[in-house]
């Protein structure tokens, strides 16, 4: 079992088995492998509250499952990325977010301010995006046709809240 989320192990059979990339600059890591994490940030308080899961683009920026409280279905919990050059937004809700902004294909870009996700008009697909997207749908989930606003709802409901909490440990180790 790769993960405790079934619809994460689902993604990951899926991943496995594509020919090519399902999303723009997306790949799957080891579950809950820290080792994407800079070596300061090493206060187990800070490393028990984020599960990474996957390369959010070509640069090596990095997904992370947020644990804002004890839920115990982690499907249910918020989606970060932190940006290979800084930055650290909350980006979904929860995974089914996720995976809907997954199905718009486009690298998602970090910076201090913001995240987002760009398409041009004429880009391609991903080799797998069809076959990522009849997954989603026998699932009951369409691609995001407005990622902007999947990352602004996910923003008004936890932005706040991942700032105060991920604060402190950036001031710890002299980031903040």
């Amino acid at each position: 079992m790769y993960s405790p989320i079934p619809v994460l192990n689902e993604l990951k059979d899926l991943y496995d088995s594509a020919g090519d990339y399902l999303a723009d600059g997306f790949e799957l890591y080891d579950y809950d492998d820290k080792s994407s994490f800079p070596q300061e940030l090493d206060d187990p308080a800070f490393l028990s509250r984020l599960i990474p899961f996957a390369q959010a683009n070509g640069s090596g920026s990095t997904y992370a499952i947020w644990r804002a409280d004890d839920a115990t279905d982690l499907a249910l919990s918020p989606v970060v990325v932190f940006g290979d050059e800084g930055g650290e937004h909350v980006i979904a809700r929860d995974f089914t977010d996720f995976l809907r902004l997954l199905g718009f294909d486009a690298e998602i870009m970090v910076g201090h301010d913001s995240a987002y996700y760009y398409r041009e008009e004429g880009d391609d697909h991903s080799g797998s995006h069809e076959q990522f997207v009849a997954w989603l749908r026998e699932r009951g989930l369409t691609p995001a046709d407005d990622p902007d606003g999947v990352v602004a709802a996910a923003q008004e409901a936890y932005g706040e809240r991942f700032r105060a909490w991920i604060t402190p440990f950036y001031a710890k180790v002299g980031w903040a």
